[in-house]
This record gives structure tokens, C-alpha cells and sequence, in this order.
């Protein structure tokens, strides 16, 4: 007959995660969650010196003239990478389906960013008085450079119609629409083309890498896009033989 257990050893154990321990967690939780405010504020609060002592410096009106001369730029430079990704994006003889898929995010990407740019352009000109609401509205009316602000104007309501139709793409999905969302899309061509004579011809004189630059991309898109063309006729071509004999 074996003796008595005591109490002491009839009690189970206590698995992990008994009350104790969960109040010791718990405990420590509140003392984290009481101290990242604190960071927070004191992460605000030096963020707003920072900003102070750089207005003091003179920091905030060298952006601003940056943003006079820069903001323009980017925008260019993001709406030039936007066609010469679009173009990559539909070549079928160098790149599979993955590199395709991939070229296409960078193209809607870069277009966002190059729209956000344009975006921060006019309103930095409007805002220094360079140009006008109206000139920025209507092209071809401003009363000092006619020709150049008016072909910004233009390149800018054409990229906006090339990004919509992008956007809503789905909507053209249709027989019959394709042809429509083609034209429409290609419009992205003209705008380029007449943002690259706003920019080095109403801005601030370009230098001569610059120029270079768009040179070599104006031609690069230029070839892509008339390999592009002839590629579509041969196999247009292809495709209608093939119906033929069949």
C-alpha cells in the first residue's frame, strides 16, 4: 500500500502562461505603450526645430528656388522615363511575360510621379507669378511666350488624358474600343514631344549634357516606337495570311 500523496505534490503544475506570468506581460505592455507616445513627441518636437532652425538658415528659400527650376525637371525627367518604359512594356521579341508585367508597374509609376511633378511645376509658376491661371488653363494665351507656355499647357492636358485612359483601360476591353484607347493612349507621344520643347526653350537655358540627354532619348523612342510599328504590321500581316489559307 503506497502512503498518501501530500497536497503539495497533488497540485498539477502550471502550464506557461498562468496568471502571474500573463500580468507581468501585460504590465509590461502598459509601460512600452505608455513610453512610445512620449518618443513620439519628443520625435516631433525636434522634428519642428529642425525645421525652425533650417528656416533661419535660409534653408527653405533655397527650396523654394530649387523647386523653381527642379520641379519642372523632374516632371520631364519622370514623363520621358514614362514612354521609354511604355514602349519596353510592349516588346515581345527581348522580354517574357514577367519582365513585361514588370516594365508596365515602373511605366504606371513613373507616370504618378511625373504627374505629381507637373502638378508641383505649375503651381510653383503660378504662385511666383510667372505665369498665369489663365495661360495655365487655356493654351497659347499667355501675353509674354505664347508658343512655349502654351506647349506646356498642351503637354500637360495630354499627358492627363493618356494617364486616364491608362487608368480605366478596362472600360475599352471592348471590340471595337481598342483602336480608341490606342489613339488615345498614343497621345503621350505629342505630349512628350512638345514638353521637350517647353522645357529646354522657356526654362532656364539647358546645359549642353542636357540637350545630349534628350537627344539620345528622343531618338531611342523614335526607334522603339518605329520597331514597335513595324512589328505590329508584320504580324497584322501574319495574322491576316493566316486567315486566308484557313
Amino acid at each position: 500500500m503506497q502512503p498518501p500523496r501530500s497536497r503539495r505534490a497533488q497540485r498539477p503544475q502550471r502550464p506557461p502562461g498562468t496568471p502571474r506570468v500573463q500580468r507581468a506581460q501585460l504590465s509590461r505592455g502598459r509601460h512600452a505603450g505608455g513610453a512610445r507616445p512620449n518618443v513620439l513627441r519628443g520625435l516631433a518636437l525636434a522634428a519642428l526645430l529642425a525645421l525652425l532652425v533650417a528656416a533661419n538658415a535660409g534653408a527653405l528659400r533655397r527650396f523654394w528656388e530649387f523647386l523653381d527650376f527642379g520641379a519642372g525637371v523632374l516632371a520631364l525627367v519622370s514623363l520621358s522615363a514614362t514612354v521609354l518604359w511604355g514602349l519596353a512594356a510592349t516588346d515581345r521579341m527581348l522580354l517574357d511575360s514577367g519582365h513585361r508585367l514588370l516594365a508596365q508597374a515602373v511605366h504606371r509609376g513613373t507616370a504618378v510621379a511625373g504627374l505629381g511633378f507637373l502638378a508641383l511645376h505649375i503651381w510653383v509658376k503660378v504662385a511666383e507669378g510667372r505665369a498665369s491661371a489663365a495661360a495655365v488653363l487655356v493654351p497659347f494665351t499667355d501675353a509674354g511666350r505664347p508658343l512655349l507656355i502654351g506647349l506646356g499647357t498642351l503637354a500637360g492636358y495630354l499627358f492627363l488624358v493618356a494617364a486616364v485612359t491608362g487608368a480605366v483601360r478596362s472600360a475599352f476591353a471592348v471590340r471595337g474600343r481598342s483602336r480608341w484607347w490606342r489613339a488615345l493612349h498614343m497621345c503621350a507621344y505629342l505630349a512628350w514631344c512638345a514638353a521637350l520643347v517647353h522645357g529646354l526653350r522657356s526654362g532656364r537655358p539647358a546645359a549642353d549634357w542636357a540637350v545630349a540627354g534628350y537627344a539620345l532619348a528622343l531618338a531611342g523612342t523614335g526607334v522603339a516606337l518605329a520597331t514597335r510599328l513595324v512589328t505590329s504590321r508584320r504580324a497584322g500581316t501574319a495574322a491576316s495570311a493566316r486567315g486566308r489559307e484557313t
